[in-house]
């Protein structure tokens, strides 16, 4: 099975305009790099459904960065 962090590297590509990248670029930033809030709302609700955790779009304005959520989702798993 795919690691939490290869998954949600699947989901930023495939659902968010950054530029792709190899590997997961933890230290992402989503308002940095210019991903509009309509996009990490409805992003939020992907990352709830993919991974079967409650996130809210306040819980991303908590997280510094792509490798704050891997932790968000990791110690909210299931």
């Amino acid at each position: 099975m795919a690691t939490t962090e290869e998954r949600l590297h699947k989901l930023i590509h495939d659902n968010l305009d950054v530029p792709a990248t190899e590997s997961l670029d933890t230290n992402l930033n989503f308002a940095s790099a210019g991903v509009p809030s309509a996009q990490v709302v409805a992003f939020a609700k992907l990352v709830a459904d993919e991974f079967g955790i409650s996130v809210t779009p306040e819980d991303f304005a908590g997280l510094n960065n792509v490798g704050d959520l891997v932790n968000h989702i990791n110690a909210n798993a299931a």
